[in-house]
């Protein structure tokens, strides 16, 4: 299970209606965030959460990557509450989320 699936699974556990946001270009061979940094787009009772999933060692460069792109602004200024999380297998073998909240 990838960290998007992850990701997925959580949100959707919480209540939030959750969709990847994040395509494939085939033809570029990359894939595209939406605003350049949110993976999954998530919709609640009253917000929406736009959240960037990765690995548990990959947590600090998401944040740079937040917080150094052009669209960082105009997301926020929209009210998005964004998070990081970050997926990494605990000393017992399970899965354990570290969630960032960079709203």
């Amino acid at each position: 299970m990838s960290p998007t699936q992850r990701t997925l699974a959580e949100m959707r556990r919480r209540g939030y209606y959750a969709e990847v946001v994040e395509r494939w270009i085939p033809r570029a061979n990359i894939r595209k965030d939406f605003a350049g940094f949110i993976d999954v787009l998530c919709l609640g009772d009253s917000e929406v959460v736009g959240v960037q999933a990765t690995s548990g060692s990959n947590v600090s460069s998401r944040l740079a990557k937040i917080a150094n792109h052009e669209n960082v602004g105009v997301v926020r200024k929209a009210g998005l509450r964004l998070l990081v999380h970050g997926w990494s297998r605990g000393k017992d073998g399970k899965w354990k989320l570290r969630e960032v909240d960079v709203s």
